[in-house]
């Protein structure tokens, strides 16, 4: 009869896998947490103190390091070793279900003591898991929840493939190897970093079909951007970036959000109460270049969205789901990538960029502040729907290449301008965009304007009201500007570069 133990943080799909492997006729040996959880769903279950006859001693900090534990992990799939487990009157132990303390999540409390931290570091489970990964050539190692599924699926198939029980080894070393890092660098106060990168995909080509490109992960067996393509060819190199700038964008925002890039560049951003309405927003902001663009929704694609593309030639999709509407919809789209994000996150907070002989890394700007505090410098004050639109065009604002223009009317962009080193340009490609939408629109400004040659463009477009950091040493003539003009302005105190 074949034995488990099993010794988990995180109870998720626990019972349900363990009721599973009970099924099969498994017999399951569990830490004092994990074994009372079983009991409470009437599973049948040895408490790993009944199996070693030796009592969880130090408060529970030694619970399974014990031979009769190590010793059935260990033993090789050889006469000699089983007899000699016999002898001491144990046996085999064929596959090991654990997860750890939550080191990273205990330290990452902003009020966490080091005598936390320290009860936070697991030994057992680690010692489980190395002990289990090593000799995968006859023990199963579950260190991952998201597993349970996959290994109740080939045990009733008739037992795990020697393929599976070495890729389930590979995952727990590389989960023993961020865990050991994450301990090391926060008791030794260290700054340096080791990056952890696994391959999921070699692409087609880079930028251009003459450069190679490979995808990385920081997890294995995770799909692009954490996601799961559902529809179309595989993922360009192109592709990624700008579903990746695309989706920034879109989960910033609270309110159901539409926001379409091409080329890295946002040419439209809107939010609605439905998304539908949201979609039409943005491609209204800039319908030429929308063309051959890619498109991330904050909210799950429905099917009023998907037959509101109408005829738009729409390169993929990102979205947290799409409904089953949509997918029908979609589907006649042969070459329409579909890619189902798992959440609306950006993970991780920060991100790195490679330059000549070296990384650079920074924190993923999220947005102002806190304490960030709006400051009306002119002698107008902004209507409330002013307000509202500036504070929309403020937060797309960071989404766009500096020098960064937003011209913005309710929540929807209707001109962008950026990446040009000279801002005053900026202003007149967003407002080129806008047309006469930008009469009676506000602009947002990623950084202050050195002189009040924007702000004097603006106000010939029609634009009423202006957000920027400010901080410019002539911040006064562009006040100045923008009281002849009878514009009202806000200034934040915070720039939003994204270089």
């Amino acid at each position: 009869m074949p034995r488990a133990i099993l010794s988990v943080h995180d109870k998720t799909g626990l019972v349900a896998f363990a009721r599973g492997l009970g099924a099969l006729g498994w017999t399951l040996i569990a830490s004092g947490g994990t074994a009372r959880t079983l009991r409470d769903h009437q599973i049948p279950v040895a408490e790993v103190a009944e199996y070693t006859h030796s009592p969880e001693i130090l408060g529970g900090r030694v619970k399974t390091l014990h031979p009769a534990i190590h010793g059935g992990l260990l033993a090789r799939a050889t006469d000699a070793d089983h007899a000699e487990l016999l002898k001491l009157g144990w046996d085999y132990i064929d596959l090991v279900a654990v997860n750890l303390y939550p080191f990273e999540q205990t330290i990452a409390k902003p009020d966490v003591t080091l005598a936390d931290a320290i009860e936070n570091i697991d030994i057992g489970g680690v010692t489980l898991i190395r002990a289990a990964a090593k000799n995968h050539a006859r023990v199963t190692l579950v260190c991952d929840p998201a597993d349970y599924a996959a290994v109740l699926g080939e045990l009733q198939k008739g037992g795990i493939q020697p393929e599976t029980r070495r890729r389930l080894a590979v995952k727990g070393f590389a989960l023993t190897t961020r865990y050991d890092a994450a301990i090391a660098d926060y008791l030794g106060q260290t700054a340096s970093v080791e990056l952890k990168l696994y391959p999921v995909q070699t692409l087609r080509y880079g930028e251009n079909p003459h450069q190679s490109a490979t995808l990385y992960t920081y997890a294995p067996n995770i799909g692009p951007l954490g996601g799961k393509v559902l529809q179309g060819k595989e993922l360009s190199y192109n592709n990624l970036l700008d579903l990746d700038a695309a989706w920034r964008g879109a989960v910033s925002f609270a309110d159901p959000t539409i926001c379409i890039v091409k080329h890295l560049s946002p040419c439209g951003i809107a939010s609605a109460a439905e998304l539908a309405d949201a979609f039409r927003a943005a491609l209204a902001s800039d319908p030429i270049s929308a063309f051959g663009g890619v498109i991330a929704s904050n909210r799950a694609f429905d099917g009023a969205t998907a037959r509101a593309l109408g005829d738009l030639f729409v390169e993929c999709i990102a979205a947290p789901g799409f409904t089953a509407d949509a997918c029908e919809a979609l589907a006649k789209r042969k070459n329409l990538r579909l890619l189902e994000m798992p959440d609306r996150l950006i993970e991780p907070r920060h991100e790195w960029r490679s330059i000549n002989r070296g990384l650079l890394r920074q924190d993923v700007d999220l947005g102002d502040p806190a304490q960030t505090e709006w400051r009306v410098v002119t002698k107008r004050q902004p209507t409330d729907a002013e307000i509202c639109a500036l504070r929309f065009a403020w937060k797309a604002c960071r989404h766009v290449k500096s020098n960064a223009i937003v011209f913005a009317r309710g929540e929807a962009t209707v001109g962008i301008g950026g990446g040009q080193p000279n801002r005053v340009d900026c202003v007149r490609i967003a407002a080129e965009r806008a047309g006469e939408k930008s009469k009676g629109a506000v602009m947002a400004s990623d950084a202050f304007f050195p002189f009040p040659d924007s702000v004097q463009v603006a106000a010939k477009a029609g634009i009423t009201a202006i957000v920027h950091p400010g901080g410019s040493a002539r911040d006064a003539e562009a006040i100045a500007a923008a009281d002849a003009a009878g514009m009202a302005m806000v200034v934040t105190g915070v720039r939003h570069f994204r270089h």
